[in-house]
């Protein structure tokens, strides 16, 4: 069940990304938006989603989506910190702050 396809979306209004399967809302990143700087606050997956990869998922699409519009990250949220220190390739995002 691991290999699960997440759709994600970024909702400008609710500042998030959400992250849906079968239209269910299951996975989201809450941010704040700075300047150039994207400060990811949360993420989170619902209790009976987690253990399938879906946060992994979401946090990725978020920093990709970042890097495309030119933003920072100032990882505040645990599980996005350690995303990226695991992930190397997401480290240029990484703001200084």
């Amino acid at each position: 069940m691991r290999s699960q396809k997440l759709e994600v979306t970024r909702n400008d209004e609710r500042s998030r990304y959400e992250g849906r399967r079968e239209g269910e809302l299951v996975s989201l990143v809450d941010y704040v938006l700075r300047d150039d700087t994207m400060i990811v606050i949360h993420t989170g997956t619902e209790s009976r989603w987690r253990g399938n990869g879906l946060a992994a998922q979401i946090t990725q699409a978020a920093l990709d989506d970042a890097r495309s519009r030119g933003l920072r990250v100032l990882p505040r949220c645990p599980f996005t910190a350690e995303f990226i220190q695991r992930h190397p390739s997401y480290a240029d995002l990484r703001t200084p702050r």
